[in-house]
This record gives C-alpha cells, sequence and structure tokens, in this order.
C-alpha cells in the first residue's frame, strides 16, 4: 500500500470536502457577519478563541465520520464498495483511535475555547454531539427519520455553537442590544437553512442507499414508505424551504440587498425548483444521488450568501 492511497483514504474517510465545508461556515460567520456587527471590539484574543472552536468542530466532525464508517462498513459494502477505507486501507483498530483521538481533543479544545467558565455548558453540548454522532451510528441511522433529524441538528449546531460562543449566558437571556438582535436573528436564518436542506439531502441519500439499507435491516422512510411516498415527502420539505427561501428574499429587498436578492434568485430558489422537477421524476440510486449533489450545492450557495452581508 503507497502513502498517497493512504493518505487519500483518510481524506475520503474524515470526508475532507465536509470538514472544509464546515471550516468555511465558520470563517463566514467570524469575519462577515460578527466582525462587521461588532466593529468597535478588539478581536485579537477572539480571533484564537475562535480558531480553536472552529478545529474543535471539524475534529467532532471527523469523529463521527470515522465512526460512521466503522459501524458501515458492511453496508458500504454493497453501497459503496469501490470507495470502503475501513477494512480495506485502515484497520478497525486503527479507525476507533482516530475516533477517540479525534473525539477527545475536539472537547478539550471547545474548552480552551470558551472566554469565560460561564460557557462551559458549550464542552457538555459538543459531548452530547460526540454521543449523538456515536449513536447515530451505531443505532439512530437505520431508524425511521431519527437519523435524518440528528444529521439536520449537528450541521445547524455548527452555526448555533458559534453564536452562543461570542455571547455569555446574561447576554443571551437579557441581551436587547441592536447588534445582538441582528446577529440572533441571522443565526437563527442561517441554522434553520442549514437544518431543512441537510434534511431534505438527508432523505435523499436514503432513497439513494436504498437497496443495501434494506439488505440489513434498515428502517429508513423509503424502505417504510416506498419510492413514491418518500419522494412526496421530500417535495413538500423542499416546497417550504423554498417558502422560507422566498421570505428571506422579500426582506432582501426591502433592505436594498439587490445584489443578494439576484444571487438568492440564481444559485438557491433556481437548483430548489430545478430539483423538484427532477425529484418528479426520479426513480433509481443515480438520479437521487445527482439530486444529493445539487442539493449539496444549495446549501454551500446558502452559506455563501454571508459574504453579502460583509460587502453591504
Amino acid at each position: 500500500m503507497s502513502l498517497y492511497s493512504l493518505c487519500t483514504g483518510f481524506l475520503r474517510l474524515i470526508r475532507f470536502p465536509n470538514l472544509l465545508f464546515i471550516a468555511l461556515t465558520q470563517i463566514l460567520l467570524q469575519y462577515c457577519i460578527y466582525q462587521p456587527l461588532y466593529n468597535t471590539i478588539s478581536f485579537q484574543e477572539d480571533a484564537a478563541k475562535f480558531w480553536l472552536l472552529c478545529a474543535a468542530s471539524l475534529l467532532i466532525a471527523a469523529a463521527g465520520y470515522v465512526i460512521n464508517d466503522y459501524f458501515d462498513a458492511d453496508i458500504d459494502q454493497i453501497n459503496k464498495p469501490a470507495r470502503l477505507i475501513i477494512g480495506k486501507l485502515i484497520s478497525k483498530r486503527v479507525a476507533i483511535f482516530f475516533h477517540l483521538f479525534f473525539s477527545a481533543t475536539g472537547i478539550l479544545l471547545t474548552y480552551w475555547s470558551l472566554h469565560s467558565n460561564q460557557q462551559l455548558y458549550l464542552v457538555f453540548f459538543n459531548g452530547i454531539a460526540v454521543l449523538l454522532l456515536w449513536f447515530y451510528s451505531v443505532r439512530f441511522k437505520k431508524s425511521f427519520l431519527i437519523g435524518n433529524l440528528i444529521i439536520s441538528l449537528l450541521v445547524a449546531w455548527v452555526i448555533i455553537i458559534f453564536f452562543l460562543s461570542k455571547l455569555s449566558v446574561v447576554q443571551i437571556v437579557t441581551g436587547a442590544e441592536k447588534n445582538q438582535t441582528i446577529f440572533y436573528q441571522l443565526t437563527i436564518l442561517y441554522a434553520g437553512f442549514a437544518f431543512l436542506s441537510t434534511f431534505v439531502r438527508e432523505l435523499i441519500k436514503d432513497v439513494e442507499d436504498l437497496e443495501g439499507d434494506r439488505r440489513h435491516g434498515c428502517k429508513t422512510l423509503p424502505i417504510l414508505w416506498g419510492i413514491p411516498l418518500t419522494r412526496l415527502f421530500i417535495f413538500s420539505w423542499v416546497v417550504v424551504l423554498l417558502v422560507l427561501v422566498f421570505i428571506v428574499m422579500v426582506y432582501l429587498l426591502q433592505l436594498k440587498m439587490r445584489f443578494a436578492f439576484l444571487y438568492g434568485v440564481f444559485f438557491i430558489v433556481g437548483p430548489l425548483l430545478l430539483l423538484l422537477k427532477r425529484l418528479h421524476v426520479a426513480d433509481n440510486s443515480i438520479e437521487f444521488g445527482k439530486l444529493s449533489s445539487l442539493m449539496k450545492w444549495v446549501l454551500l450557495a446558502g452559506i455563501l450568501s454571508m459574504i453579502f452581508f460583509y460587502i453591504r
């Protein structure tokens, strides 16, 4: 086995592109939303804390990907035989070591990223995230909708923990300062968008992985309801997402953010309408795989829209 094969296999195991997406999300939150809102604050110490939190988020996510592949090795032999890593390039014992090391280091970095002891609850919540990723891989991934909801919540948590890391408990509970209100509203907006987009994509991926999941006794939505009803369920959530995006776009027009509005039309609304059109006729794993990729790009486009709050 060559060093190159081992390195590329490891990067696939930890889903390196997905980790880049997590890092990009928190970097845009830091430099396009938080700093412009609080431009009177010295950011030198804050920046160091931010990078520790970002590293913690990446390590915990990487640990989740490792343990997911660890428990999915048998299913992936059917669904993704060419992309199998654990048991082929990396042993199960080494995979468990990486999971434990990444998880423990992520929790430790979360503690170091805190601005005060009032935020210790964030260490606890990131510990809960580690446990959820473990139980998702062991049990909930095979359950009806629970796994989809857990992953969607954890993607939204990447945004929510950033917001919570910037404020004390007292500020969160009692703060009514204008900048904090805007910060809160944008956090809810992007966390909600991330949750819904991920939920839709997870449902689509369940259809894509239908055959392997069925052979291993999973009880995902398409297995219990069938593809036609699952397609209708996905369709309804995409419509909900579109309605929320339209509401935000009306708000953008009121703020005279015309470039952001046009960006939303071409890179978010347009792809979502295309997804609805293709969803209507999709009936095999290849077609649903393309829809999953399209939904991933919609989520990326939504996160990149933070740039417009920096240049506003």
